[in-house]
């Protein structure tokens, strides 16, 4: 098995529902419920800074409009990405990976970036958020989790820094799936919780990578892939799981 540093239970989006996600007021709402690592879902502006958000249009979770990519970084620093979610957060803005990774290391915290690339740029953000996690991470003890639906993405990761680990999500199996994993040398297979058996958890790890679940908010499905010998649980339910600490 391929070195695996990283603990069970990670915080979809920061913390879930409860803030307003892929902020850094999640971050530390997740980290408020004892969570030590994070996932979040990086992108790049149109000038080439990456920032954290999970559409590809700003109206959901911002007071913005339009495609987030086709943005300029000084204008997306701009929006209020909190007060969509509750008055409590008005004002919270969208994040850097620099502003969230800052955090991270500061707080030696574990960090899983999903590359989430505006369409058509799939190549072009999974090298930049690469070589940009590989210079801010460079030194520190655990590098962050690179992990993308876009086989591209992952591709062109894996081409500018080749010693970040990788993941390759997955919302279904492919008959190739395995193979795609192992050609990007993966680290992990992040799937749709309910795709895991006792099966295809004994595929993954007799090719030497970890199993990775999201997104879990049921006790029975966290019960159930504990007992599978799964690798790690992505959940928005930083409310109702207690990490180890």
């Amino acid at each position: 098995m391929k070195h695996w540093p990283y603990p069970l239970w990670v915080a979809h989006r920061g913390a879930g529902k409860l803030a307003p996600e892929n902020t850094l007021a999640a971050f530390r709402l997740g980290a408020d419920h004892g969570y030590r690592m994070f996932e979040c879902d990086a992108k790049l502006s149109v000038d080439g800074v990456v920032f954290l958000m999970h559409d590809a249009t700003l109206e959901r979770c911002t007071n913005g409009h339009g495609v987030g990519g086709e943005h300029t970084w000084q204008a997306l620093s701009q929006l209020d990405a909190g007060a969509w979610h509750s008055r409590a957060y008005s004002g919270e803005p969208l994040p850097s990976l620099r502003n969230v990774a800052r955090y991270c290391i500061r707080n030696h915290f574990f960090l899983n970036i999903e590359i989430k690339p505006t369409p058509g740029t799939e190549r072009q953000t999974g090298e930049v958020v690469a070589l940009e996690a590989a210079q801010i991470w460079q030194g520190q003890a655990v590098p962050p989790l690179l992990t993308s639906f876009q086989i591209e993405a992952l591709k062109g990761a894996k081409e500018v820094a080749p010693q970040l680990p990788r993941g390759l999500l997955l919302s279904s199996l492919p008959d190739n799936w395995l193979e795609i994993a192992q050609t990007l040398d993966c680290q992990a297979v992040v799937c749709a919780y309910n795709l895991w058996t006792a099966q295809t958890v004994a595929q993954v790890h007799a090719a030497g990578m970890r199993c990775l679940s999201y997104t879990v908010n049921d006790e029975w499905a966290a019960a159930h892939l504990q007992a599978l010998g799964t690798d790690g649980i992505i959940t928005d339910r930083v409310d109702l799981f207690a990490p180890a600490p």
